[in-house]
């Protein structure tokens, strides 16, 4: 295990960089400048000149990322050319935000799309199977930009139950209580978009399975069918359903960036979303760091996982 760890963990260096280095170049080169956003009426073309130059945008794109890079690796994401704040002060307070949406709608996503899966494949064409099936073919029809203004129409405009935005009402009553009831829509959102995937392949492991010839034996020989279904065939049915959850979580920080603009949550996508806006190169970069390093090591979590669960992937 730890040669197969140390394999993973070598692999994600060239990835890293790769992945910095891409969003880097790509970034510098979009049309626009952060200067753009800071020009004055006032200013003279030497003045524009220096701000460039105060921000090393006059050296080449292969230099800057160098400089970037260095700086990187002894911890300085550097300063932000909107606020003039820490990079990493302005991350701090959007990346708690970001992991309560994400984390919640992960884990609500796993529990909901892995036991109706089980539901729907031990009973094939009940309610709970179309049940299932409605909840998996919604989630995958309809895009998640849709579903997050359904919501906010039925249960913010026409029932007034829930906000239609925001982390809390105001400072002074941001409460757990009142955090949890905002996050309720934009979870449900999540939720809603990623569990029908985890319905599908679930329900297609699941009937693989247990159409598996020492199923039929384990049941012909009495074993209890509760032990059956989760000690036999969830268990070797979790293969193809840990891949499914390990590919999906790069799409669920994806989508969590449209999700917090619209719903206004005050987290990494909002934050990246404004700093492509103001062309706030480091804060773009910064988040990029937090981002690529986060869906790495959970991919590493999922790998070990997956080699727990089937020794042959170790070698």
């Amino acid at each position: 295990m730890g040669r197969f760890l140390l394999k993973r963990i070598l692999i994600m260096i060239p990835v890293f960089l790769g992945m910095t280095f891409i969003v880097f170049m790509l970034t510098n080169l979009t049309p626009g400048s952060p200067v753009d956003a800071m020009i004055t009426p006032d200013m003279t073309p030497a003045d524009i000149r220096q701000m460039e130059i105060n921000f090393g945008l006059d050296q080449p794109l292969l230099v800057q990322y160098a400089k970037w890079l260095g700086r990187l690796f002894t911890g300085n994401l550097g300063y932000s050319y909107r606020t003039g704040a820490l990079v990493a002060s302005d991350i701090a307070e959007r990346i708690w935000p970001t992991i309560q949406l994400t984390l919640s709608a992960l884990i609500i996503s796993i529990l909901l799309g892995v036991t109706l899966g089980v539901v729907a494949a031990c009973k094939p064409y009940s309610i709970w199977d179309y049940l299932a099936s409605g909840i998996s073919f919604l989630g995958a029809g309809i895009p998640q930009f849709f579903l997050a203004l359904i919501g906010i129409y039925i249960f913010s405009v026409k029932l007034r139950i829930l906000p239609t935005g925001g982390m809390y009402t105001s400072a002074s009553s941001a409460t757990a209580g009142d955090i949890a009831v905002h996050m309720i829509l934009p979870t449900l959102t999540l939720v809603l978009s990623m569990s029908g995937s985890y319905i599908r392949q679930t329900r297609s492991a699941m009937l693989e399975v247990l159409g598996e010839e020492y199923i039929k034996m384990a049941r012909a020989d009495g074993t209890p069918e509760r032990r059956v279904l989760y000690r036999h065939t969830l268990r070797n049915a979790m293969l193809p359903i840990s891949t499914a959850i390990g590919m999906s979580i790069p799409l669920l920080i994806a989508g969590s960036v449209i999700i917090e603009e619209i719903f206004g949550w005050p987290g990494m996508g909002s934050l990246m979303v404004l700093s492509i806006q103001y062309r706030d190169y480091p804060v773009i970069m910064g988040a990029t760091v937090y981002i690529t390093i986060a869906v790495m090591v959970i991919n590493v979590v999922m790998d070990v996982i997956y080699a727990l669960l089937d020794p042959k992937v170790r070698n």
